[in-house]
C-alpha cells in the first residue's frame, strides 16, 4: 500500500461490509477507478474507542514520518515500553507500520511510520 492510501476506521459491521462491497462492485462496473483504501471496520463505537484511546490516537498523530520508538517515547513523555505496546497494537490493525534498522554498537532499532498521511475515523452511534 502506499503512503497516499486513506486510512478508514468505522463502525457499521456486517452491513457496513456488503454496502461498501457493492459501491465498489457498480464503480467496477462502471470501469470506475477504485481509491487505495484500508477500511478497518469494528462492530461498535465501544470496541473502536478501546483500541483507539487518547494515548494511541497521539501516537497515530505523532507517527507521520518515521521515527525511532525511543524518541517517539520521549516526544509523547510517555515510558517506552508502553509506546511500543500502543505501537504493537496499532500495527496489529495495520495502522501503523513497523521495521528494523542497525543501530551501531547497540544492535537494532525499531522504526515506527504511519500507513497513510490522513486517517479517517466514522462512529454511528
Amino acid at each position: 500500500m502506499s503512503k497516499e492510501a486513506k486510512v478508514r476506521v468505522v463502525t457499521d459491521g456486517v452491513d457496513g461490509f456488503f454496502n461498501r462491497a457493492r459501491g465498489h462492485a457498480r464503480k467496477l462496473d462502471r470501469g470506475e477507478r477504485l481509491e487505495a483504501e484500508l477500511v478497518i471496520a469494528f462492530e461498535d463505537a465501544g470496541e473502536m474507542m478501546k483500541v483507539l484511546s487518547a494515548e494511541r490516537l497521539r501516537v497515530l498523530r505523532a507517527s507521520k514520518k518515521a521515527t525511532p520508538v525511543s524518541v517517539l517515547a520521549g516526544e509523547l513523555k510517555r515510558n517506552p515500553r508502553a509506546v511500543s505496546r500502543d505501537i504493537d497494537l496499532l500495527e496489529s490493525f495495520g495502522l501503523l507500520r513497523t521495521r528494523y534498522v542497525p543501530n551501531p554498537g547497540h544492535g537494532r532499532r525499531r522504526i515506527v511510520e504511519s500507513r497513510a498521511k490522513t486517517y479517517q475515523l466514522i462512529a454511528s452511534i
